[in-house]
């Protein structure tokens, strides 16, 4: 019997033979996530688990038989971290979507890892609670997919991202081993931080089955504030000073580009003539948000806004936000796209976006460039035309120039999507030998058959 014979005959003892996928066609469907660039294998099968105990039963098989296992969520990561390796078994969580518990009093849900993001804020917001991590892609993001790589979103600014709401995980390790991690108090500082090690290490370490993670009161309804500007450096420079002075719970920022791409997929009276376009949000009651959204665009005119207005009412607000939620989708729609997810200091915004323009015209090829304008992390997304190669081989030296900018301004190649198999040479980049050293013993410890998501997350060279 081979080893994958063995895993499968442990699978089929342990799972319901409809959780089981070794059909060929449909193990397409399993093989990479939504990045594009990156590489990914053929596993030999993928399974469905739907308690804690079938995950563990699966890695112990897994782990006698050295058989790699790629974790996987939804498959809406952006980095290949989900994608599979050759040879692999792909363990599926997709199933795995109850809400174990809503705690009111003590504010926090416990929740299998499958269920989508914008599905569990629903179901909290039944309880007058409120789950604040939410990235863009929180309709069809899981939360299992979001504790493994730590997943900002807009709201980040503010609420901080999946890390600052995880207070507890259940995980099974390589071994097949279950293990509780963190605690269900405010405070805790017993032992190491393994939760916070848990949480964007990308399935390297173990798989998570249950996140605890913190809620928080209902926010009163936002007020949303837009600022055009004729350039990118002076949005740029206004949004360093906005979070000098305010806490906005969103500052978002499209570039002309983002604006003339979302304007041509979905017409809202969007002005595709300005150089860059802030949204900004304040939630800080009624009163007080409108005092915010006022300021906010003072401060916008100071550095060279063109128009300042705010949102009149919820309808309104949800309108404007919109058309930054709907960038990536536009863009898909228009071509070969390949997206990058930099963050820099709030200083060096201004900065980074002119050398991204300079980038785009030097490689000559098209850039989007937005993001999350408050915290300094940028998403520009390369985009040619389908099929053609040479400018696809332009977008890949425009992507590690983009890269080579950040870490010059003293930033980071990924602030929320992970690195993947499509970012380890530029983590090499970005840390030390003694830290690249630390990773690979911390990965050692956890995993020492390194039969956990191999080949991804570590830095290589």
């Amino acid at each position: 019997m081979t080893p994958e014979d063995a895993v499968l005959a442990a699978c089929d003892a342990a799972l319901d033979e409809r959780d089981i996928v070794t059909d060929p066609d449909i193990l397409g469907s399993y093989v990479r996530d939504r990045s594009t660039g990156s590489v990914a294998g053929e596993p030999f099968a993928v399974v469905f688990p739907r308690t804690t105990e079938q995950v563990s039963a699966i890695m112990t098989a897994a782990h006698a038989n050295r058989v790699p296992v790629v974790p996987r969520g939804a498959g809406s990561g952006l980095s290949g971290g989900s994608n599979a390796i050759d040879g692999s078994l792909v363990v599926c969580l997709e199933r795995m979507t109850d809400v174990l518990e809503v705690n009111s009093t003590d504010g926090y849900v416990e929740t299998q890892p499958g269920i989508m993001n914008t599905e569990l804020r629903d179901h909290v917001k039944e309880s007058g609670l409120w789950y604040a991590p939410d990235p863009a892609s929180k309709d069809f993001c899981s939360i299992g997919g979001n504790v493994n790589t730590n997943a900002g979103g807009l709201c980040c600014v503010k609420y901080g991202v999946t890390r600052d709401a995880v207070i507890g995980l259940e995980v099974v390790l390589a071994d097949g081993r279950i293990t509780r991690l963190g605690r269900r108090t405010i405070k805790g500082v017993a032992g190491y931080d393994l939760t916070g090690m848990m949480v964007g290490s990308e399935g390297t370490l173990g798989i998570v089955t249950m996140a605890r993670l913190r809620l928080r009161p209902l926010p009163p309804p936002a007020t949303t504030a837009v600022a055009v500007f004729d350039d990118v450096a002076s949005a740029g420079r206004a949004s360093a000073a906005i979070m000098a002075e305010l806490t906005p719970s969103m500052l978002e920022l499209m570039d002309q580009q983002t604006i003339q791409v979302v304007e041509a997929w979905r017409p809202m009276g969007l002005d595709v003539n300005a150089g860059a376009l802030l949204v900004a949000q304040t939630d800080a009651g009624h009163g007080a948000a409108l005092a915010d959204a006022d300021r906010l665009i003072e401060i916008c005119e100071q550095f060279g806004a063109r128009e300042g207005y705010r949102s009149e009412d919820e309808e309104e607000s949800e309108m404007l936000l919109g058309a930054r939620r709907m960038a990536i989708l536009a863009i898909e729609d228009l071509g070969d796209w390949l997206l990058d997810d930099i963050a820099v200091p709030r200083s060096s915004l201004a900065d980074a976006m002119v050398r991204i323009q300079d980038i785009a015209q030097r490689h000559d090829v098209k850039i989007c460039t937005f993001g999350h304008a408050g915290d300094g992390n940028l998403h520009p997304t390369i985009v040619t035309e389908r099929g053609d190669e040479a400018a696809g081989a332009r977008a890949l030296l425009a992507f590690d120039d983009i890269l080579d900018v950040a870490l010059s301004l003293g930033g980071t190649v990924t602030g929320e999507h992970g690195v993947g198999n499509l970012k380890q040479r530029a983590l090499g980049r970005e840390i030390d030998a003694v830290a690249a050293d630390l990773h690979t013993r911390v990965k050692h410890a956890w995993d020492p058959e390194n039969i956990l998501n191999p080949g991804k997350s570590l830095p290589r060279w």
